[in-house]
């Protein structure tokens, strides 16, 4: 047997504890909490008391993930939706203890660690997604920024740069028109670009936006603050001609749109 080398003979500090018999209980009940079908109760709790239990950390769970994704929780349906529910309590170790932060762990699990099961919908991760940043949005402690009347009368003379409160994204499927009523089962020949903010009466929007502005948000948000003009000029680079007039053209009451909006400020 060898040692490491934090270790040496005699010193069994670094070795690990052995489990006592508590927490092997404590281990057991946790299991047949989170997998009641398939991990038997520990020795010693009635199964009443532990149905009981079952119950309470599911519905709470439940609660937290269905209000945090309500849209998505409506298009799987009853079933659908407490099936998931049941994976993510079963296979999901979660890094946090706040339940206000169990959204995002969903969201973890779904991106890095569900194996996908024929009855997901296929768009099952990106309307997760576009839930999660609203909710995530709603919840951030950033402000948004302050009206600037110089930036709105002028953008294009100012430096400027994204508010950490907008979000533009690009998804496969229209995930702003999915619900009950409209389930794809394949994405569109085009991406939905849109584009997710807390303004600053506290409340989040969205809007649908085009290739071209969400590449100039996605700019200002990887290296604003940036001149305006140049900013501008670094898509109409990127883009093909077809959109470019368009996007010149459009560009100056554009960017003094999401000022107003508290999309961009400027230095």
């Amino acid at each position: 047997m060898g040692f490491g080398p934090n270790t040496r003979p005699g010193d069994h500090s670094a070795m690990p504890e052995p489990i006592r018999p508590f927490q092997r209980l404590q281990h057991a009940f946790a299991a047949s909490i989170r997998d009641p079908e398939n991990r038997p109760q520990p020795p010693g709790v009635l199964p009443q008391r532990m149905k009981v239990y079952q119950k309470l950390i599911y519905n709470n769970i439940a609660s937290f993930i269905a209000s945090g994704f309500p849209v998505l929780k409506a298009t799987l349906g009853e079933a659908m939706w407490q099936a998931l529910i049941r994976d993510f309590l079963r296979d999901h170790q979660s890094k946090t203890p706040y339940l206000a932060e169990i959204a995002e762990e969903f969201l973890m699990y779904l991106q890095d660690e569900r194996v996908e099961v024929p009855t997901d919908l296929p768009f099952l991760l990106e309307l997760a997604h576009y839930e999660w940043v609203e909710y995530a949005l709603l919840l951030a402690e950033a402000v948004p920024p302050t009206e600037a009347p110089a930036l709105i009368e002028n953008p294009l003379s100012q430096k400027i740069y994204l508010s950490e409160l907008a979000w533009p994204l690009a998804y496969r499927f229209p995930v702003h028109r999915i619900g009950h009523t409209f389930r794809p089962k394949r994405p569109p020949a085009q991406p939905s670009f849109l584009l997710l903010y807390r303004d600053r009466s506290e409340r989040v929007r969205f809007l649908e936006i085009s290739s071209a502005i969400y590449l100039l948000l996605d700019l200002l948000r990887n290296k604003g603050p940036i001149e305006a003009t140049a900013a501008v000029t670094e898509i109409t680079a990127i883009i093909g001609p077809a959109d470019r007039d368009a996007f010149v053209s459009g560009i100056r009451p554009l960017l003094a749109d999401l000022a107003q909006r508290s999309v961009i400020a400027g230095v």
